[in-house]
């Protein structure tokens, strides 16, 4: 993957670092998949003590705001490693003044890209576990109602307002600074682009199992994301920046966030 990088020569600290590639490039993903695997076993733990039983993994409202502090520690240490090496976060993302509406319309362009082979991912799946059923299990293969916690309108509307405040907009350029950025760059550095671009979408594909709404989804999410991984590793590497999937990843968390605000008015009316 190539991005724009300084022209100055490393210095042997930068050296001493790049020795190090592979290690930051495995270790990298695998400690974001870690800490959310940790996160979101505690926010179920937390409801459970606080709103009794739920099905494991927790709906999809207390995960996004169990990602607060994931997402606060990966920006850290991936911003430290980009740095580390010489490389600049500005870079990498490649803002360009003046060019903020053309990379929007990459990003719906990217949207669009990435949702098709996504979607048809999630079908494929789907008739491969299911078979003709297949549109039958699509009820309760995405939805639980045993998993809808039981809140009030108040603890609703906080998470909800939180989720929606702070997972778009720390989510996306986290996930693509340090999947499609620092970690691919890494383990290009040290093998084929392909098989860089394979392995960091692997672990991208292995962090969303804790995000599917039941056990069943598991595999589909595993699946589908793996293969939004490829495509979103391919693109950074062609186009050799990350602002325009910034945008499209953005747009995909913020879309999926938002309903969480009708939560609170479901719970206050009786319609959960």
């Amino acid at each position: 993957m190539t991005m724009q990088t300084s022209s100055a020569p490393p210095s042997g600290r930068e050296r001493r670092v790049d020795r190090h590639a592979l290690a930051w490039g495995l270790g990298l993903p695998a400690g974001r998949v870690l800490l959310v695997a940790v996160a979101c076993s505690l926010a179920w733990v937390a409801l459970v003590a606080g709103a009794g039983w739920s099905p494991y993994p927790g709906p999809p409202l207390v995960t996004a705001v169990a990602m607060l502090p994931v997402n606060v520690v990966c920006l850290a240490v991936v911003v430290r490693r980009i740095r580390a090496t010489g490389r600049r976060v500005r870079d990498m993302i490649g803002y360009r003044r003046g060019r903020l509406g053309r990379d929007i319309l990459w990003g719906l362009l990217w949207l669009l890209v990435l949702y098709v082979p996504f979607a048809v991912t999630i079908m494929l799946v789907m008739w491969a576990l299911h078979g003709a059923a297949m549109f039958t299990a699509f009820e309760t293969v995405f939805f639980d109602p045993e998993s809808v916690p039981d809140l009030s309108p108040a603890v609703a509307a906080v998470l909800a307002i939180v989720a929606v405040l702070t997972f778009a907009p720390l989510n996306a350029p986290t996930e693509e600074l340090l999947y499609r950025g620092a970690a691919q760059e890494d383990l290009s550095s040290r093998m084929p682009v392909p098989a860089a671009i394979l392995i960091s979408a692997a672990f991208f594909g292995l962090q969303h199992i804790w995000y599917a709404p039941t056990s069943a989804a598991v595999v589909v999410y595993a699946c589908a994301f793996f293969v939004w991984g490829v495509g979103s590793g391919v693109i950074a590497w062609r186009q050799g920046r990350l602002l325009p999937l910034i945008i499209a990843h953005g747009l995909v968390n913020l879309l999926t966030t938002l309903p969480a605000l009708l939560v609170p008015f479901l719970l206050a009316n009786g319609l959960s």
